[in-house]
């Protein structure tokens, strides 16, 4: 598996981020409100893998862009970013070697405790 930037994506975030779309949980909060399998799938059914890849800042080559797993590291809960995703996926990403998603989660969660 082959798991690289979604730079489309990251722009996503950060301009998000810019217009205030956030939500400043805490690091533990993202269990509680990351969205369901049903949510997600109901998501990529309705608006289709294009919007849907916007809420992945990692994207597995391997898998089909029409499949749930092409997709990695959610920032969100479809309709703003959460801090708890952004510090969970950095710490993920860290763990697997991630480098390049790592360092966009880093820079996504400085701009949010900046804003």
């Amino acid at each position: 598996m082959t798991v690289k930037l979604n730079k489309k994506a990251f722009e996503h975030a950060k301009s998000l981020v810019r217009e205030g779309k956030v939500v400043r949980d805490s690091r533990d909060d993202w269990s509680e409100h990351a969205p369901s399998t049903q949510e997600l799938s109901d998501f990529l059914d309705k608006k289709g893998p294009g919007e849907y890849s916007q809420w992945f800042l990692g994207i597995d080559d391997e898998a089909s862009e029409e499949s749930k797993a092409h997709y990695k590291f959610p920032f969100g809960d479809l309709s703003k970013v959460h801090r708890c995703a952004v510090i969970s996926g950095e710490s993920r990403a860290s763990q697997y070697n991630h480098d390049e998603i790592r360092e966009a989660l880093g820079d996504l969660l400085k701009r949010i405790d900046e804003s």
